[in-house]
């Protein structure tokens, strides 16, 4: 559809400025708009015509309806010409000047600046278009709600029910603009006691959320100390632990080693188990007494340049005497060339030996392969991959909480205390690393190490 002309009004007097207000509440009623939308409309149109009718001659204003886009539009155009030289007319910003009074122009342009910038509050969009000899003409335009569209015979009733409505006069208007102007300051009201309703809830809410966070600080806080508490006793613990266990230890090994005479078989036996016992206990002792070190921030980092081959070959005679089945083989491949790595050894031998030793006890026939992965980067990866029982998927970040073990036929057999690899995860982020495992059951599982190249103390935190 084209641009459908609606009425066209002349404004040649102040009487014409209030008629134009009157047919805009009336139109844009008409065609649908809201209380609060034809106060817009009737304010923008108005405003601007009474700038147009000060300032210069000949006004006409005219009211269409724009159906080509996507969306219908009223169109109010108010279209004015130049003062003949002589008139008393001022200049407004957005037409060339004609003689005047300097204070007189500056007032009329900024009177009709005031009044453009309302049209475009007011308005969805509004154009100034200068003409020749000094006119202009000022197009409005105001989206119809809700997508509305009207049709021929939709027109035909606006415009008979227009030629119908009643034109008031000077007074009337003034009543009308009096009962809009009640109205917008009984909604304004109305808006701020639900801003002031609204703003209560929030200090309300405020309070509540700051309460709360009082309260998890307060949480928080006895966390921190139960954690605290837990790391002493654990450390304190172990220590205790760690002498009567030295001493046990130390005397099966008399016994055993024949220092105070022969001992028969079951004698030997019993003494074997006791030696056995006390090595787990051992084992776990100094397992939580590193978790306590750790989560006390006491563990201290020596970092040095890491002989690789060195360090594959004291684990290699380590952990060779674990491979008690003749069906599993304990490989250590070396790096291709010459790999410079700057970490604590001691820590990461110890990651390397939980993961081989984890290895040995899950995995029946076939390999442990030990090996260093180095791309040229900035990091490095240790890999011990085996061809044991597997884990699977819903296990694999399972075995990394403390005190967690799979159950499986074998963990009968296989004696851990759950510490082994959430220790190696904690102490790997201690050395700015990081561990994963990628397993299939059945086919064996590869554990991974990934460490930086050059650990900066510094930024780890360390001491």
């Amino acid at each position: 559809m084209s641009l459908t002309r609606i009425l066209q009004v002349g404004i040649d007097s102040e009487p014409d400025v209030v008629l134009v207000r009157q047919r805009a509440r009336q139109i844009s009623g008409l065609l649908g708009f809201g209380v609060q939308d034809q106060v817009r409309v009737a304010t923008a149109v108005s405003e601007v015509a009474r700038c147009a009718y000060g300032r210069l001659s000949g006004g006409r204003g005219q009211f269409a309806l724009d159906q080509r886009g996507a969306l219908a539009q009223l169109t109010v155009s108010i279209r004015a010409e130049a003062r003949p030289a002589s008139a008393s007319a001022t200049v407004y910003a957005f037409a060339p000047p004609v003689p005047a009074a300097g204070a007189e122009m500056e007032s009329a342009a900024a009177q009709f600046d005031s009044a453009i910038l309302t049209a475009r509050r007011l308005m969805d969009n509004c154009e100034v278009e200068h003409t020749d000899g000094g006119g202009l003409t000022v197009v409005m335009r105001k989206d119809l709600p809700a997508g509305q569209r009207i049709d021929a015979a939709g027109l035909a009733r606006l415009g008979a029910e227009l030629a119908a409505s009643p034109v008031q006069n000077t007074y009337s208007e003034m009543q009308q603009q009096n009962r809009e102007l009640g109205a917008a300051l009984a909604e304004l009201r109305e808006r701020q006691d639900d801003l002031l309703s609204l703003t209560r809830e929030l200090e309300d809410t405020n309070r509540g959320v700051v309460a709360l966070y009082a309260e998890i600080e307060e949480k928080a806080e006895r966390l921190r100390k139960a954690d605290e508490m837990k790391s002493r006793f654990l450390s304190n613990t172990s220590h205790e632990l760690r002498t009567p266990l030295s001493s046990i230890r130390a005397l099966a090994k008399l016994l055993l080693d024949r220092m105070d005479g022969e001992l028969t078989p079951e004698q030997e036996r019993q003494v074997g188990f006791i030696a056995s016992a006390a090595f787990d206990l051992s084992e776990l002792v100094n397992d939580l007494l590193d978790l306590a070190k750790i989560e006390a921030g006491k563990v201290e980092l020596t970092i040095a340049p890491i002989d690789i081959e060195n360090l594959f070959s004291t684990l290699k005679g380590m952990l060779r005497p674990l491979t008690r089945n003749p069906d599993v083989d304990l490989v250590f491949v070396a790096p291709a060339a010459t790999c410079r790595l700057w970490s604590d050894e001691p820590k990461v031998a110890q990651i390397l030996r939980n993961f081989i030793s984890n290895a040995l006890k899950f995995t029946q026939a076939g390999q442990v392969e030990v090996a260093l992965h180095d791309d040229g980067g900035e990091r490095i990866t240790f890999t011990v991959s085996d061809t044991g029982i597997g884990i699977e998927a819903d296990n694999l970040q399972l075995i990394f909480e403390e005190f967690s073990q799979i159950a499986h036929p074998l963990q009968a057999g296989a004696k851990g205390t759950g510490l082994g690899l959430p220790l190696c995860r904690q102490l790997a982020q201690l050395l700015g690393g990081s561990v994963e495992v990628a397993s299939v059951i059945g086919t064996g599982s590869t554990f991974s190490l990934h460490l930086p190249r050059r650990l900066d103390i510094a930024a780890e935190g360390a001491p």
